[in-house]
């Protein structure tokens, strides 16, 4: 691990002193005359990053575009977040390679701002700088036992088992519990409950990081509980998202039907938004398919909890492990006029026994010094 830390840091060494070199040989022009080359710096090698660079390569002729990365590697949120059983969603790379091999793009691999160079060393090198370098950071619950060993970001979970560099060594526990939570009912709750849940001979078709794949071999997690604070009408997720955890074969659904009755504003959002109108259809069918069938001929049980919030984190006898969650009970409050309905508790509580939980409530960016940011949104 130190070899690969080192070896790490000299490869960010060397490549500062390049981008330095190769900057020190380009004419750059304080000046934005039209007759001269726009140079343009983008900090971020994602999609945001690379789209970027795409439209600033056709809209100006005489732009010259660098994209600098902390990663040896780019492509960002395609190469570390897209699921490896989506390789679907990773063929955008031949566009985003297209680019990169323009003549007028460069990349930097291995730097870091604010670390190797600070925004106005850039500021000063560039016409233009584009800082698309993502949301690397996650928002917190702020409640009792949230630093209790077991809880995890969904997004250090996803990571790990893209093979991301910052995640490899991620101390995932799937061996001391059956039953995993997930907080959140987005695609990458999603994400993380179908990677848990499905069959290993499909997961080994897939680009999935070895190590991994080697630990969800020896997994032990056969239930996985997805909890939302609002409706099956407010589900985050996507239908196509969901159509895929709903069809995994091996596992049976449960949702609570009861929840799945509407109210009249949960109407009015279902006729102004179609996608959240596919999505509570397909939990409608699920529900009443489910429900005619025998729950014990399948091992793994996916539960589908809306209507609740975490309260607090219950630990184990040691108090160091998480063992449980308190929920509460919510209700929805809206305001007719803007149809958005928000969670309130009621004051009735339930828990869940679990030792893994993931936590998959949102994301922040990271602070750059000597730019404004807001530490409460996160950006």
């Amino acid at each position: 691990m130190q070899v690969f830390k080192a070896g790490i840091e000299m490869a960010s060494r060397w490549a500062i002193v390049c981008l330095r070199t190769y900057l020190k040989g380009r004419n750059f022009s304080s000046s934005c005359a039209s007759a001269k080359p726009l140079h343009v710096c983008i900090v971020g090698s994602g999609p945001a990053g690379f789209y970027t660079a795409e439209k600033m390569l056709k809209r100006y002729e005489q732009a010259n575009v660098d994209i600098i990365e902390r990663l040896p590697t780019p492509f960002g949120l395609v190469r570390s977040g897209v699921a490896p059983d989506h390789p679907e969603t990773k063929v955008v790379v031949n566009q985003f390679s297209r680019v990169g091999a323009n003549e007028r793009c460069s990349f930097f691999g291995n730097v870091s701002l604010g670390k190797d160079i600070s925004l106005m060393d850039l500021h000063k090198l560039y016409h233009v700088v584009v800082l698309a370098y993502g949301a690397e950071s996650d928002r917190e619950l702020g409640i009792p036992g949230e630093n209790l060993a077991g809880i995890h970001y969904a997004r250090e979970f996803v990571w790990w088992y893209n093979g991301h560099p910052d995640c490899r060594y991620f101390p995932v526990d799937l061996q001391s519990t059956d039953t995993a939570v997930v907080l959140g009912q987005g695609n990458v709750a999603l994400d993380v409950a179908r990677i848990l849940l499905r069959p290993l001979n499909e997961l080994g078709t897939t680009d999935i990081a070895e190590h991994a794949l080697s630990a969800l071999q020896k997994s032990c997690i056969r239930k996985v509980y997805l909890v939302g604070r609002r409706g099956p009408v407010q589900a985050a997720c996507t239908a196509k998202e969901l159509r895929e955890i709903l069809g995994i074969q091996g596992v049976n659904v449960h949702i609570n039907e009861a929840d799945l009755v509407t109210s009249s504003l949960d109407e009015e959002e279902t006729k102004k938004n179609r996608s959240k109108k596919r999505v509570y259809e397909l939990f409608c069918k699920a529900a009443k398919s489910k429900s005619c069938q025998e729950f014990s001929t399948h091992d793994r049980d996916l539960h589908f909890v809306f209507f609740r919030k975490p309260e607090r984190f219950l630990p184990s006898i040691d108090q160091r492990k998480v063992a449980g969650v308190r929920l509460q009970k919510t209700i929805l409050k809206g305001d007719d006029a803007t149809s958005y309905q928000y969670a309130v508790g009621t004051g009735e509580f339930e828990e869940i026994e679990s030792g893994l939980v993931l936590k998959s409530i949102g994301y922040k960016s990271l602070c750059v010094d000597e730019f404004p940011f807001d530490h409460n949104k996160g950006r």
